[in-house]
């Protein structure tokens, strides 16, 4: 872990003359609005030392913000709420029996009665990431605070279930090495894709799963390189595994295009190229999605077919796709004759407050990770 701890991460903000006390201080009250701000707060607290982080436009408790709300805990120093929302995960979102146990229910309502009873992988991901870097900035505990052994845990049955007998179905294709949008599903979510977790899976997870890992890191950057439109940069929210739009009716939708989910496709890019800088093709196209919106913030008030086409379907979280195109900017290197194009939309982004109102959820979650990741505070620990 040394080589991590030393490691110096890009302060984009920096870069662009925003001075470290403005910065500290957006952070400071960025996260104690999303934490305790009132009646804009995203976090609750409950009984029995837990907390949890709630959808406040569908009035529920998803896997994705708990997972998230956890990873932000654990960039920012903040155990105490990290491990109340972890203890509220594991009270009532672990399926502890049937087809899908050791797995976590995708959605709950605040009271903690499951909604459904099957998992959404990006919720799994993401616990087992923030639980590794919580071992590692503050020591394992005991019983559900032995952080490393809940993220081996999450990760054996992500890619074991199925074997031997074992009920239910894996998370990742074995044959391709891709994500799947469901477990045992023939198609993908491309905005699930995060090789740069899956290196440090390569490291952490049980030894025998660590050649799979680093297989699939490779296999998602590859993956993002053809699902990513060729000219403008996007994607679509669900994708077969040959990249093209998984262009299909579903009883909830048709996900097709570029829209909600796929916004945090090119924040995850970024993400990657500060941690590893790995490119197979993906890391250029934050830049293309830059260039295909231009240089009027109109641009992003619409659903688009990922040709660029657009649609008459108005965008439902302009922030979050404002915070995750800035975010995207990290896979633009300082000092490149691209680098005014990337520049501008972190000042776009450094402008926005945080949203208010019954969508705010997804919207400031992707705001406060593009914040921690724009000022280098992002970080592998």
């Amino acid at each position: 872990m040394e080589r991590y701890r030393n490691r110096t991460y890009r302060n984009v903000f920096s870069e662009l003359g925003k001075s470290e006390g403005d910065v500290n201080r957006r952070l400071e009250e960025a996260f104690k609005t999303f934490f305790y701000g009132g009646e804009d707060r995203i976090y609750h607290e409950a009984d029995g030392g837990m907390g949890y982080l709630e959808d406040t436009g569908n009035h529920d408790v998803r896997t994705e913000g708990m997972s998230y709300g956890m990873m932000m805990c654990v960039q920012m120093d903040m155990k105490n709420e990290f491990d109340r929302i972890w203890k509220w995960a594991k009270t009532y979102m672990y399926m502890e029996g049937g087809e899908n146990e050791g797995y976590f229910a995708w959605s709950c309502g605040t009271d903690g009665r499951k909604n459904a009873y099957g998992p959404a992988p990006d919720g799994e991901e993401f616990f087992a990431m923030a639980l590794f870097f919580a071992s590692h900035r503050w020591g394992d505990g005991e019983g559900i605070y032995a952080y490393s052994e809940e993220a081996r845990k999450i990760l054996r049955a992500c890619l074991h279930k199925g074997e031997g007998g074992r009920p239910g179905q894996a998370m990742w294709n074995r044959d391709n090495s891709l994500i799947l949008f469901v477990p045992g599903c023939p198609f993908t979510d491309p905005s699930y894709h995060l090789p740069h977790f899956y290196e440090l899976f390569a490291l952490w997870a049980d030894e025998d799963d660590r050649p799979f890992w680093k297989k699939a890191a490779a296999a998602s950057r590859e993956y993002l390189a053809i699902a990513c439109h060729k000219n403008t940069g996007l994607c679509s929210e669900y994708a077969n595994f040959d990249g093209s739009p998984m262009d299909k009716d579903f009883p909830w939708g048709n996900f097709g295009n570029f829209f909600s989910d796929a916004y945090r496709t090119a924040a995850n890019i970024g993400l990657d190229a500060e941690w590893f800088g790995d490119d197979r093709g993906q890391l250029g196209i934050p830049l293309k999605m830059m260039r295909f919106f231009g240089t009027d913030l109109e641009a992003v008030r619409c659903e688009y077919k990922i040709d660029g086409t657009p649609r008459e379907r108005p965008v439902l979280h302009p922030l979050g796709l404002l915070a995750t195109m800035a975010q995207g900017a990290l896979a633009v290197p300082y000092g490149s004759e691209d680098f005014d194009t990337a520049a501008r939309w972190v000042e776009w982004f450094w402008n926005q407050p945080l949203r208010k109102g019954p969508r705010r959820y997804y919207d400031n979650c992707l705001y406060l990770f593009a914040l921690l990741a724009l000022s280098g505070r992002y970080r592998i620990w």
